[in-house]
């Protein structure tokens, strides 16, 4: 396919373009950040575009065959709560309204954890969190995600394209995992996310795979790693921070509190990497 990555100047962007190129897909990347060209190491240009402008949004994505967009204020606190919703509803709708004006034929686009609780100040209702979770948003970021994913449903029923949502865990590069061995001591600085992450290959690798899946309609799946960021068994951190949630599956070693099956069913996908190979001394045992 020839495919448009938005945001393709971020972390997970540039990490889907060398995803795609290396499955011999056409990309077209574009980000409202970066010197044009900025990609070149990866062998695309980068073309600007803002996409809170829908004649931008219309122009950038013409020509190709999908769109992988990954362009959004990526967290709650980087701009103020109004804008941080504003312009990602805006972004969005967009982007979606672009690939229905075009006859696209297919969305695949990045939602968030963040729909789901995030960070759980009211305890979950049960765990392993699936897609069922939904919707529980806890700032205007994740609302802002819930809207877009309603809108996507809507979207897909008019236009009969395919949307994809990814509802991304906290992704992390390889040079991210150095600073995991610093969290182990205390069970609560990371007890906001449930102690989940995924590994920035295996995200560009969801997002490749839910442009090829056979799925219809607007589907939204969860997107974490296989095992937490802690080396404590998941139990022991249930009992010191969520003692009283209800378990629906059995939790085996340090075994994710996320649940991916959906995304393993649907889009045959599965995380393949894991922190506790890349930092010395951390052996497997989720």
């Amino acid at each position: 396919m020839r495919v448009c990555v938005t945001g393709a100047n971020g972390k997970l962007g540039r990490g889907v373009v060398a995803e795609l190129l290396a499955h011999d897909h056409d990309v077209v990347a574009t980000d409202a950040v970066g010197a044009p060209g900025h990609l070149s190491d990866l062998g695309v240009p980068l073309a600007h575009a803002d996409l809170t402008d829908l004649g931008q949004a219309v122009d950038i994505l013409q020509g190709v065959d999908a769109v992988i967009h990954l362009a959004n204020i990526p967290a709650p606190g980087i701009e103020t709560p109004a804008n941080t919703f504003t312009r990602n509803v805006s972004m969005n709708f967009h982007v979606f309204h672009a690939a229905t004006l075009l006859g696209m034929a297919r969305v695949v686009w990045a939602s968030s954890e963040t729909t789901l609780g995030l960070p759980f100040d009211v305890p979950p209702r049960y765990l392993p969190i699936d897609e069922a979770h939904y919707p529980l948003p806890t700032s205007t970021y994740a609302l802002s995600k819930v809207v877009s994913e309603t809108m996507a449903e809507q979207m897909a029923a008019w236009s009969g394209i395919p949307f994809v949502a990814l509802r991304f865990s906290n992704i992390m590069a390889l040079t991210d995992y150095e600073h995991f061995p610093s969290w182990q001591h205390d069970p609560q600085i990371r007890r906001w996310n449930l102690w989940s992450y995924i590994d920035l290959r295996d995200a560009a690798s969801a997002c490749r795979l839910a442009l090829e899946a056979p799925v219809s309609g607007a589907r939204s799946y969860v997107i974490a790693n296989a095992d937490t960021v802690m080396e404590r068994p998941t139990t022991e951190l249930l009992r010191a921070c969520f003692p009283d949630v209800p378990l629906r599956d059995d939790i085996a070693g340090t075994g994710s509190l996320f649940s991916t099956a959906a995304a393993r069913r649907d889009l045959d996908w599965r995380p393949r990497h894991s922190w506790r190979d890349e930092v010395t001394g951390h052996a497997r045992s989720a």
